[in-house]
């Protein structure tokens, strides 16, 4: 028997990962901006007992130069909000760019997330050099300036970083400058809240200033969930320094151990490595019970795309059968992974091969859970819920 839990989530965007999964019979490509269509896959997702679902977000379309490609996106954060209305255990785990969202309002949409989810909120941070970018804002002109055909000066790239793992700080900060019990709500005394257990966080850089304390209420997980991807230009410094989930992108069980090790050893040079850091693969999966069919399914989705997905995947694309992909689950497991982050080709076709061949053959090896049992998503995870900093320490705690 596995004693070590396997984790599972699903990235959900548009139709899915393949660009010409919405030319698919079974695709919903007139339903994309419809709660109905978000709902039905989280829904999904949860009856496959998945640990989370995260939901892309960018400041650009996904295309600028072709038109036979999914094109428009939702807001991560608002469909998550409308996604709490209907889950009851999945966790939600919006994107958001942390270069060029403040903080204060990133801070009071995610905690008011986890009050309306009772817990089961996170937050996906991501950065961004894309000039196209930062012209929508126009608050950076050096970001402006860039020219995408080049690679990046280093030292913007680490100014960039240091803005986003400053960021991610002065969220955190905002989330505990209320303290838990902040709130009195007395009406005979006639006192709401006590006035001494709400902090200023007095954050501020060179690209902004935050006071506080914040506007929402310290959120149930005192702390949600905050997951960053790692590679590229980037490497893996904003995960070491901000997260408490990584993603990575391995191509095999190697590849896999191989990036574990530098992400624990960026951890340790970040001053970081007695926190718990979970660490999710990336794989784009084509799923079908019968031999040899996904691999073909993925064929046409090529044909039709006019170029193959793998030539341009930052993730493994898998095309196989459940037993396979649960093959490869579990020997990134061995290979210090802690579980998988799925990106399905199709929706909703290859979510539901997800829920409906895979996790029963990761149960039927005992690798994976039967029921949900933990009420929060850090709980899920096995992080402690954090101390608020701003608290004065507990002496019952301290004796």
């Amino acid at each position: 028997m596995r004693t070590k839990p396997l984790h599972l989530a699903v990235a959900l965007d548009g139709a899915g990962w393949h660009p010409a999964a919405w030319r698919e019979p079974t695709a919903r490509p007139g339903e994309l901006t419809s709660a109905r269509y978000w709902t039905d896959l989280a829904l999904e997702a949860e009856a496959g007992l998945l640990d989370l679902v995260t939901l892309e977000d960018a400041l650009l379309p996904q295309a600028t130069d072709r038109t036979d490609v999914v094109v428009g996106r939702l807001d991560a954060v608002l469909v998550a909000a409308r996604l709490a209305l209907v889950t009851r255990h999945v966790g939600l785990v919006p994107s958001a760019t942390v270069t060029h969202t403040e903080p204060f309002h990133l801070s009071k949409a995610v905690a008011t997330l986890d009050h309306a989810t009772r817990g089961r909120a996170g937050v996906r941070v991501q950065v961004s050099l894309d000039p196209r970018e930062a012209a929508h804002l126009g608050r950076r002109p050096e970001l402006v300036a860039l020219d995408p055909r080049s690679a990046p000066d280093p030292a913007l790239v680490a100014d960039v970083l240091d803005e986003a793992r400053d960021a991610v700080d002065a969220v955190r900060r905002l989330w505990d400058s209320w303290e838990d019990d902040a709130e009195i709500r007395d009406a005979a005394t006639g006192r709401f809240v006590d006035a001494a257990k709400l902090h200023t966080v007095d954050v501020e850089t060179r690209h902004f200033s935050v006071r506080g304390p914040s506007i929402t209420p310290r959120p149930p997980q005192g702390q949600p969930l905050v997951a960053a991807s790692s590679g590229g230009a980037l490497g893996h410094r904003l995960l070491a320094e901000s997260a408490d989930l990584g993603l990575l992108a391995p191509r095999d069980a190697d590849d896999a151990r191989r990036l574990v090790a530098q992400v624990r050893s960026a951890r340790r040079e970040a001053g970081r490595e007695h926190e718990p850091l979970r660490l999710l693969g990336d794989v784009v999966v084509v799923l079908d019970e019968r031999p040899g069919a996904a691999a073909d399914r993925l064929a046409r989705l090529d044909e039709t795309a006019g170029t193959p997905l793998a030539s341009s995947s930052d993730a493994l694309v898998a095309a196989g059968t459940p037993a396979e992909l649960a093959d490869l689950a579990l020997a990134w497991q061995e290979a210090g992974l802690d579980g998988l982050r799925l990106r399905p080709a199709a929706l909703p076709d290859d979510l539901r091969a997800v829920t409906r061949t895979l996790v029963p053959e990761l149960q039927r090896r005992g690798a994976f859970r039967t029921a949900y049992a933990e009420t929060t998503l850090r709980e899920r995870f096995g992080l402690a819920r954090p101390a608020d900093r701003y608290a004065p320490a507990d002496p019952e705690r301290t004796r």
